[in-house]
């Protein structure tokens, strides 16, 4: 049983939401975001609320109930209030800025390493600090995790691209005698 499943999801008085067999489509004052979700779990909407009820009773379809209500409620709170990620730039010399739509990022290799920007993503780079935001929080994400991937964050120095909460545990270097 799925603690996060059985709870109803409410919806704001501010979004619009629609489900069509197992196809939900949210609607607020950001833009609109719509998911097909398989068929193991019953989707219904009552009123202001949205109820999850799983087809049958195996384990796999008890792991998709819970996962199934947390991206219904990303989805609704992602149309008012825009999911945000912090990445921090860490080294001398290593810069970021946004020409158009790629994120420029010299990372301290023979040339500058450019990431695209998807549609319905806004990305804003000042000094060291790269701000990612979107009204979806999967895309919001991977964006993320593609730009730190470019350059991860080292031990030794600590230089890279970290996520703002990330903590990087310092290593002591090679001693000499």
């Amino acid at each position: 049983m799925s603690r996060i499943g059985k709870q109803k999801i409410e919806i704001s008085p501010s979004t619009e939401v629609t489900v069509v067999e197992n196809n939900v489509t949210v609607k607020g004052s950001l833009g609109q975001l719509s998911r097909t979700f398989g068929s193991k779990i019953v989707i219904k909407k009552e009123g202001n609320e949205i109820t999850l009820v799983p087809a049958n009773d195996d384990s796999e379809t008890s792991g998709l109930w819970g996962t199934y209500a947390r991206e219904i409620t990303n989805m609704i709170s992602g149309v008012n209030k825009p999911f945000e990620r912090k990445l921090i730039v860490e080294g001398i010399g290593y810069k970021s800025e946004v020409k158009g739509n790629e994120l420029v990022l010299d990372l301290g290799f023979s040339h500058d390493v450019k990431v695209q920007i998807p549609q319905g993503i806004k990305v804003t780079a000042e000094k060291n600090l790269i701000t990612i935001s979107g009204i979806d929080k999967d895309l919001v994400g991977q964006v993320a995790a593609k730009i730190r991937m470019q350059k991860k964050p080292e031990p030794y120095k600590g230089k890279g691209i970290r996520y703002s909460e990330e903590i990087i545990k310092r290593k002591q270097g090679k001693k000499t005698v």
